[in-house]
């Protein structure tokens, strides 16, 4: 391949002097520089394809020649084909450019029109909206001299792999400089070489098609950049597709398909689209966007009828859908590589979208590695990304094992960053992994693993809190009608009054000396009930039985008080003899009772002791085997949770950590080598002090 053609990348890049001139912030390149790319893409490929044809069939009438020319399927321009002129000579002529430029982009063929945004002002999507672009350029008198610029660059001695390249190069400087989010990627060419290693490393070089899929595809850089890799190493017939719904990229790919043999790019959001629903195929590439919400549809994914999703991610983070709809559309002896970042490993816990979704991809076997690349990797995000590798069809030696791969620190320092990008992937460091993922054994920086290492329980469980003499409060028992022995929740009180701190009283205190009250403050409150709501009620809402001047008297003359230090209920009868009942609560309730024949309208106060409960869970270890599950579960519970407990929910997660499976303790200096460098710092703050007292 030619070096060449990447001198016109800083060509290109000239044309952004017009755009800073003209006031265009450089966020906004991308959107003025796309459409005029895409037409020198198209026009060189229409003129190469227009020779190699005349080559090939030697004279011909022109009407004759259009024709075969169309049925290739590559688009048209009437400008280009028949009349034989390009974008710059009709730069030539200044005085004729606007009519001349208007005809130009008219004589494309529909579907070119459609995708390069010719006809405005139609309902239906603009894609790279050259004419509104154009638009706009010549309201600030440039554009002709974009237009002029951007026809110097002549791309028809190149060929369609060597126009790719280009392309790549300027698609990902738009990435640098457009990206609002973590979750808008670019995927390195590094990271697409060590990709296609990993999927030819699982597939063989025969003669059947081979099926590639991105269901993100943006500009196509990752799935024509794979395929363009395993032509390299393989002459297996391929065919990609693709869909994204981004308009300018989509464009983007969309051009490049009609000059690849069996390529099939498609608009439309992939989760709610369903472009290619029947499909299955043989490998799924993506990178799809992180960090990015789906609330924009998500009625639509809630409503999704195909059974794709088996469980719903956080609405802050779509990653997992995407995730869910690769493994759906990938075939039963396919392979998919996945891009993520590492929320994807551990966010959300055991029951959460997230952990049910790892959940079932491992409860189908479907994950055989996963790879942790380097940081600044990226050329808009430093931070960690991972490699799902799925497989459908393991090996019998891999079922229900998954390998993990720290590749965090294989990479070679860029001389020159470009963006937040500045580390690669050397050969070396790809073939590296490849051999790890290859020989699938545990070494230094790659750990095999039984799938269930990464499943764990959560055992929810209700404790029941003790005093220090480890009792809780007794609740006496009852009697079903069908003769069962049932607890009670709780023993009513008799209450005669209650002693609490109260700030709004006077003196600090209050008593409340009735349980049924009817007399109120007539100045502040207008009723009853007023006075209830708002003041009775939040007051005794706001009680904490377990203040210190808490006291709790009943018409049996016992007086209820919580030890603190203690952590019981004490009881004092009215000999002032002292018991402790055990932890437990003095739950304190009020309610407005209105007037009935027999009794005038009240506030009614009750008390209760109830055992002092507190639900908690647990995190244990999980095993494959029900009983054996159910054991390790007891046993955990017996040897390290003392209070009494009653069983609820078990709920079994799935996470993965990196940081802990390949976590390296920091090595401790020898206490003889600390207390040396102390000594010597000792002699040398004496000498010091002895300097200053001359």
């Amino acid at each position: 391949m030619s070096i060449n053609i990447l001198k016109y990348e800083s060509d290109i890049w000239k044309t952004a002097d017009l755009l800073i001139g003209s006031g265009i912030k450089q966020s906004e390149f991308p959107k003025f520089m796309m459409p005029f790319f895409a037409l020198i893409m198209v026009e060189s490929r229409l003129v190469r394809e227009a020779r190699r044809l005349k080559e090939q069939i030697g004279e011909i009438d022109m009407d004759d020649f259009v024709e075969m020319f169309e049925l290739e399927g590559l688009g048209y321009n009437d400008f280009v084909i028949r009349k034989n002129k390009s974008l710059k000579d009709i730069c030539k002529n200044d005085k004729a450019f606007d009519v001349d430029f208007h005809s130009y982009l008219k004589a494309f063929d529909p579907e070119t029109k459609y995708l390069l945004g010719v006809d405005k002002g139609t309902e239906e999507e603009k894609f790279l909206d050259i004419s509104g672009i154009s638009g706009q350029l010549k309201k600030k008198r440039v554009l002709f001299e974009t237009v002029q610029t951007w026809s110097e660059i002549d791309l028809t001695p190149f060929s369609n792999s060597e126009i790719t390249t280009l392309e790549e190069h300027i698609k990902r400087k738009w990435a640098d400089i457009s990206a609002e989010t973590a979750g808008e990627q670019y995927t390195p060419d590094d990271i697409i070489s060590l990709i296609t290693d990993i999927i030819v490393s699982k597939i063989e070089d025969n003669e059947s098609f081979l099926t590639l899929y991105d269901p993100t595809c943006g500009g196509g850089n990752l799935l024509f950049g794979v395929e363009d890799k395993i032509k390299e190493k393989f002459t297996r017939p391929t065919k990609t597709f693709g869909e994204d719904w981004s308009d300018s990229l989509f464009a983007l790919a969309k051009i490049e398909s009609r000059f690849r043999n069996d390529s099939d790019i498609r608009y439309g959001n992939t989760l709610t689209n369903i472009s290619f629903i029947e499909k299955r195929f043989d490998i799924i590439v993506a990178n799809p966007p992180y960090g990015v919400d789906w609330k924009g549809y998500q009625k639509d994914i809630q409503n999704d009828t195909t059974e794709r999703f088996v469980a719903l991610p956080s609405i802050s983070d779509g990653q997992f859908l995407f995730t869910q709809h690769i493994l759906y559309q990938l075939a039963n002896d396919g392979l998919a590589v996945v891009v993520h970042n590492g929320s994807t490993l551990f966010s959300g816990d055991a029951g959460s979208g997230e952990s049910a979704i790892r959940k079932h991809f491992f409860d189908n076997d479907w994950v055989e590695a996963i790879i942790q690349m380097p940081t600044d990797e990226f050329f808009n995000t430093g931070i960690y990304t991972y490699l799902w590798i799925f497989n459908k069809n393991k090996a019998a030696e891999r079922k229900d094992k998954v390998i993990l791969i720290n590749a965090a620190d294989l990479f070679v320092p860029l001389k020159k960053s470009k963006g937040k990008k500045r580390k690669e992937m050397s050969l070396d460091n790809r073939t590296e992994i490849v051999q790890a993922f290859t020989t699938f054994e545990s070494n230094d920086f790659c750990k095999v693993f039984d799938k269930w290492h990464f499943y764990y329980n959560k055992q929810s469980v209700m404790l029941t809190n003790v005093d220090e003499f480890g009792n809780a409060i007794e609740m006496p028992n009852k009697v079903s009608k069908d003769g069962e022995v049932k607890e009670e929740k709780s023993i009513k009180l008799d209450v005669k009054s209650i002693l609490v701190v109260d700030s709004s009283a006077a003196n600090g205190m209050k008593a409340i000396n009735a349980t049924e009250i009817t007399e109120f403050d007539k100045t502040t409150y207008s009723s009853l009930s007023d006075y209830f709501e708002k003041h009775y009620k939040p007051f005794v809402n706001s009680i904490d039985y377990k203040d210190d001047a808490f006291i709790l008297l009943d018409n049996q003359g016992n007086s209820f008080t919580y030890n603190n230090h203690k952590e019981t209920i004490v009881v004092k009868d009215k000999n002032q003899k002292e018991s402790f009942l055990g932890n437990g609560r003095i739950v304190i309730k009020s309610s407005y009772k209105k007037a009935t024949k027999t009794k005038a309208e009240h506030i009614l106060l009750t008390a209760e002791l109830t055992k002092d409960l507190q639900k908690d869970y647990e995190i244990i270890p999980f095993h494959p085997l029900e009983e054996t599950n159910k054991t390790n579960i007891a046993s955990f519970m017996a040897k390290y949770v003392t209070k009494p407990f009653e069983y609820l929910d078990n709920t079994i997660g799935v996470e993965i950590n990196f940081n802990k499976v390949f976590y390296k303790p920091e090595q401790l200096r020898d206490i003889i080598e600390i207390t040396a460098d102390l000594m010597k710092l000792e002699n040398d703050l004496a000498n010091l002090e002895k300097e200053l007292a001359i």
